[in-house]
């Protein structure tokens, strides 16, 4: 991540953490698998303990970046809590704003490899296959990947109908957590994602903390 690079701080994504601990059979790792194995969400306090563990590494002496956490209130306060007895605490929040219905297209015409993990869009970036159907909609017969012409697949929850339920519960449970932060005098910078990848950069650089 390019924040990561400018400010040579640790990106932590909670997902990777838990897989991680998960791997390593750690006694906090034994907890999330039990969730996990049972199909339930990981308890919130399980994964606050995972970013406890995680940001007492030696790479996150200097600050450390959540990615996608805290997500509700709940995790909000139990975050707090948590860096508060580790004598740290949130200092920065960027919000990536994009409108709903661009969200949807972004979302939507997402087509992956799954074995390298390669990413294409309909739109955006429309692998050669759909390109040398020259207008054809894209349907699993005309999608393929550029390097090994294997099948393209969409992910589950990358369909309308689950994006709904995503950004319903982000507006719901996720918009409130800015607003628990602002009322601390925490700084939160509203980011326009919907603009050239490069102007993006730019804005957030421009509020990012220098020592």
């Amino acid at each position: 991540m390019k924040i990561s690079e400018t400010l040579n701080i640790p990106t932590l994504s909670t997902g990777d953490m838990l897989r991680a601990a998960i791997a390593a059979g750690s006694g906090i790792g034994k907890q999330a698998k039990v969730a996990v194995d049972s199909g339930a969400l990981v308890p919130d306090d399980v994964v606050v303990a995972i970013i406890r563990e995680r940001i007492h590494e030696n790479d996150c002496d200097d600050g450390f970046i959540l990615d996608g956490f805290p997500r509700t209130i709940q995790q909000s306060r139990k975050l707090d809590e948590m860096l508060k007895g580790s004598d740290d605490a949130v200092d920065l929040i960027l919000s990536l704003e994009v409108p709903d219905a661009l969200l949807e297209k972004r979302i939507c015409g997402r087509w992956v490899h799954k074995a390298s993990g390669r990413s294409y869009h309909v739109d955006f970036n429309p692998p050669l296959s759909l390109q040398k159907a020259k207008g054809k909609a894209a349907k699993a017969k005309r999608m393929f990947d550029d390097i090994t012409g294997e099948p393209l697949e969409q992910r589950s929850d990358d369909t309308k109908e689950a994006l709904t339920a995503r950004l319903n519960a982000y507006h719901k449970q996720t918009v409130p957590v800015l607003d628990h932060y602002m009322q601390q005098g925490i700084k939160v910078v509203a980011i326009d994602a919907a603009r050239d990848v490069d102007d993006v950069w730019k804005s957030i650089d421009a509020v990012l903390p220098r020592k």
